[in-house]
């Protein structure tokens, strides 16, 4: 097997470059790996299944702590806005665009999932990946964690914008706060009906139709950062949405220690608050949010991290980092190939779950490898291209005299 070198840690350490991205790509890897296993295996090897942990939620959860880690940093590195959107945007996109469009043509055949409403609030949220925040399902189920992904941006530029972005510490207790004491008095979203989608949807293209032309920046910057708070409340689960906040930003809270700006207690009490958080809440009866399920996830997911970030020194398996390039391909792609191959079997094989081990591993494999090759697809000839094109537009936007800080995130 191949390996790919990672620089060494320093505290406190330079501006992330792309040398010292191969662990974050690496932990990537590791979730998009985490999410495919959570779905891939019910359908195909039950037995599989651990039930202890929720792998898909730990997967999720060293996503969310690497966006946590790396995106304020990003902002912080280009120092500008626009050029910061302008690459999210190219980043974004084109591949979940993609996925639409895929899901749309297939539903010939496999019809769109009955979670997503057949109404024009579906479309302002899919636009502005708010789906989960505006309690509206996806085209795609694993859809529902761009929402908090473009929450957290948002909420990161309105920081930025009024000098308050370095107080990662306080936000990550305060939304791990705010998760426990939403749990004990909501017990649904507060924010109901589909308007939260179709106000969300005005206000998201007019802030950023300001943000991208450099006008009423920071009026735009804060209207939409108090949105994305706002709408925490109308997310299907209010407290689990504070909850994920309070991940995002104790990675950043990481990342401000690594660079000697920071401690690392408001990572230790974030971490308690949102173990905690299910403990009382009324919206916790799936057992992967019961107290023994729940923290052990999270333990597994904070010890992951720490162990990359331990290991980045050594070697890192290439596969492992190839894995991380191609994963939001993975991410977006896995789910509804699954749903359309797995039908197509049944109708010939019948129930999977019942057949011989070895057919079932031998299916497992090969739609594993299939997978895996169309993401590498899509990444080769979709993502990076949108990402070349997303960083030269962000250069030629950016002030003068600033370059962009050329990193994969």
């Amino acid at each position: 097997m191949g390996w790919v070198s990672s620089t060494a840690l320093a505290r406190p350490g330079p501006p992330l470059t792309v040398t010292r991205l191969a662990w974050l790509d690496a932990l990537r890897g590791i979730g998009a790996l985490a999410v495919l296993f959570e779905h891939l295996l019910p359908w195909f090897m039950p037995q599989l299944r651990p039930y202890w942990f929720n792998l898909g939620m730990y997967g999720v959860l060293v996503f969310f702590l690497v966006s946590g880690y790396i995106i304020p940093v990003s902002l912080e590195g280009r120092g500008d806005v626009r050029a910061f959107w302008v690459s999210r945007i190219f980043r974004l996109y084109p591949i979940y665009l993609l996925v639409v469009v895929f899901v749309l043509v297939t539903a010939v055949w496999m019809p769109v999932r009955e979670h997503v409403p057949r109404d024009l609030a579906s479309v302002s949220a899919h636009l502005t990946m708010l789906l989960d925040v505006v309690h509206l399902g996806g085209l795609a189920d694993t859809m529902w964690t761009l929402s908090y992904e473009m929450v957290f941006y948002l909420l990161v530029t309105a920081l930025f914008v009024h000098g308050l972005h370095r107080r990662s510490g306080t936000f990550a207790v305060g939304f791990g706060a705010a998760a426990v004491g939403v749990g004990l008095v909501l017990t649904a979203p507060v924010l109901t009906g589909f308007w939260p989608a179709y106000v969300s949807g005005a206000v998201f293209v007019a802030g950023m139709a300001c943000l991208l032309s450099g006008r009423f920046r920071t009026v735009a910057a804060s209207a939409l950062g108090l949105m994305a708070v706002t709408l925490l409340l109308s997310s299907f689960t209010p407290w689990f949405a504070a909850a994920i906040l309070a991940v995002m930003f104790t990675g950043t809270a990481i990342r401000r220690w690594e660079q000697g700006t920071g401690s690392l207690w408001p990572v230790a009490a974030a971490a308690a608050l949102v173990a905690l958080a299910p403990v009382w809440a009324d919206q916790a009866r799936w057992w992967w949010v019961q107290p023994d399920v729940w923290i052990t996830t999270m333990v597994l997911a904070g010890a992951t991290f720490a162990l990359a970030m331990a290991l980045r020194e050594r070697r890192l398996p290439r596969f492992l980092v190839w894995l991380g390039l191609i994963s939001y391909s993975l991410y977006l792609l896995h789910h509804p190939l699954l749903r359309l191959t797995y039908a197509v079997l049944y109708s010939a094989l019948g129930d999977l779950r019942v057949l011989p081990v070895p057919v079932q591993a031998a299916l497992t494999a090969g739609f594993i490898a299939a997978i895996l090759g169309l993401s590498w697809l899509t990444y080769r000839y979709v993502e990076l291209p949108a990402q070349r094109f997303g960083r030269i537009l962000a250069h030629r936007v950016a002030p003068a005299g600033e370059a962009p800080v050329k990193e994969r995130v």
